[in-house]
């Protein structure tokens, strides 16, 4: 495999990861997020998917990230008499998110975006040592 394909592999993987991660942080900021009347819908969890895809140009398969997909889990509930769309009994229905869950999912993305971005610094390194020895 030539250097330039390693790096475009690692820049779709770079790619993906930063949606994965842009998905994340929209979780965390809406984790306590309420619906604004009674019976409706609190914020809902999204999952990020990836899809593999060949590169033509390269011919090899990469990595993209796929659909959005929403988390048909359970919403769970707060007891606030006082809110908007609190429930005949004072209910809450808070949205699915967990942030234990996400902030865990963020730093494995983190250090898979670390990774891919280790692959495209390598390979630079490389390049640039090919290139010395090919003057000397």
């Amino acid at each position: 495999m030539d250097l330039m394909a390693s790096m475009k592999i690692a820049a779709a993987g770079l790619k993906a990861q930063s949606g994965r991660m842009r998905v994340i942080a929209e979780n965390l900021a809406n984790s306590n997020s309420t619906a604004s009347k009674p019976g409706g819908e609190p914020y809902r969890r999204k999952i990020p998917t990836f899809t593999q895809q060949v590169n033509r140009e390269i011919g090899l398969k990469t990595v993209s990230l796929g659909r959005i997909k929403l988390d048909q889990s359970e919403f769970g509930q707060r007891y606030e008499p006082g809110h908007p769309a609190a429930d005949a009994k004072g209910y809450v229905e808070i949205p699915n998110v967990n942030a234990l869950i996400e902030s865990m999912d963020m730093r494995e993305a983190q250090r898979s975006y670390e990774a891919n971005l280790n692959v495209i610094g390598a390979t630079r390194r490389m390049l640039a040592r090919t290139l010395e020895i090919l003057r000397a």
